[in-house]
């Protein structure tokens, strides 16, 4: 039963949630498989996103998907629609979640992205309910686990690790005499150090100058995209960094007038209109984040001992709007990665 003192938090953190699309891939609510007739065990799932915006929805519907599927399959029920959040990018959200997901005494905690995975992990320390995320580029990097292999406590989950000399090398055989490429990202988020640091490396390894910018809000974002296209670069590359891809809608205009291609950590970045977004299957990763929370409550797998998850990852997703309106030729991509799409503009995948 639910913690009345919660009352308050339910309605603010719930209506944050039905924003980021909490529901089932049909436009229904789940609550793990309707109708199960064998009387089978029910288990509480705690989904929480950290932050609006269409990789993360996309993952979330798919964690959704695949639970109603195992539920039909095996003949128990994972409700998932009555601690489902969202906590909008806010820190004191997340903690005011963890904290009514543990009076709740949900059997699993489900975080979508490295600041939500940090704050349940840190939340669950002594109670230990296990922890599955999902979408944390640097699991070892970011101190979630002790390894990738063994985690090592009552954590585990999925990755979507950036390879990021990869994507250089797509800016640079796109532009093989490029002199000055901007990194933009967020120092507030953990998964954008260690690409942003190779990122750096590459280039300098290369003599090409790097100018950074950053920003941890939407306007801040906007204002360092618009310092680094006065500043000259003639490409920029974002990790899997959701606070810039919350901001993608109100910035990649002014890239596609500056005539710069913006690279980024996921095919969300192109949806959103960057040139391109380079990265895993984010659909898969849900699922596969899914199938962890099955193993270990229906199979009793022990998370300190189930590795983490990484996805192969070496999807190019590419703009062809942006691309025509910068006038970019992307067919030498194509021989480069292990597949190529092409996607148009809009704010949500269908």
């Amino acid at each position: 039963m639910k913690n009345k003192t919660a009352a308050l938090l339910m309605t603010v953190v719930m209506t944050a949630a039905a924003l980021s699309g909490c529901g089932n891939a049909d436009g229904t609510t789940g609550s793990g498989t309707e109708g199960n007739e064998a009387g089978g065990k029910t288990y509480k799932v705690g989904i929480v996103q950290f932050v609006d915006d269409a990789s993360l929805n996309q993952i979330e519907a798919a964690i959704e998907k695949e639970l109603d599927a195992k539920a039909a399959e095996l003949g128990v029920t994972f409700n998932y629609s009555d601690y489902t959040y969202n906590g909008q990018a806010d820190s004191t959200t997340l903690n005011q979640i963890a904290t009514e997901l543990i009076a709740s005494e949900v059997d699993v905690i489900i975080p979508i992205a490295t600041p939500a995975a940090m704050i349940m992990q840190n939340a669950t320390e002594d109670n230990q309910i296990p922890v599955v995320f999902s979408a944390v580029s640097d699991p070892e990097g970011s101190g979630l686990v002790a390894s990738n292999n063994a985690p090592g406590s009552n954590i585990t989950g999925t990755s979507d690790a950036l390879n990021t000399e990869a994507v250089m090398d797509l800016i640079f055989a796109a532009n093989p005499g490029i002199s000055k490429v901007g990194l933009l990202y967020s120092k507030s988020e953990d998964s954008s150090r260690l690409p942003v640091e190779a990122a750096k490396a590459y280039c300098e390894a290369k003599g090409v100058e790097v100018v950074e910018k950053t920003g941890t809000t939407n306007d801040e974002v906007s204002l360092a995209a618009d310092a680094l296209i006065a500043e000259g670069v003639e490409a920029v590359f974002t990790p899997t960094d959701n606070t810039v891809m919350t901001a993608e809608l109100a910035i990649y205009e002014k890239f596609i007038e500056a005539g710069v291609p913006h690279y980024c950590g996921a095919d969300s970045f192109a949806l959103n209109g960057a040139f391109l977004g380079y990265g895993v299957n984010y659909e898969e990763l849900g699922t596969a984040t899914a199938d962890l929370v099955v193993e270990i409550l229906v199979n009793g797998a022990d998370p300190a001992v189930t590795a983490v998850v990484t996805l192969d990852n070496g999807i190019a997703t590419v703009n062809t709007e942006t691309a025509q309106a910068i006038g970019l030729d992307y067919s030498i991509f194509a021989d480069m990665c292990a597949e190529l799409k092409e996607i148009t503009t809009a704010e949500e995948f269908e």
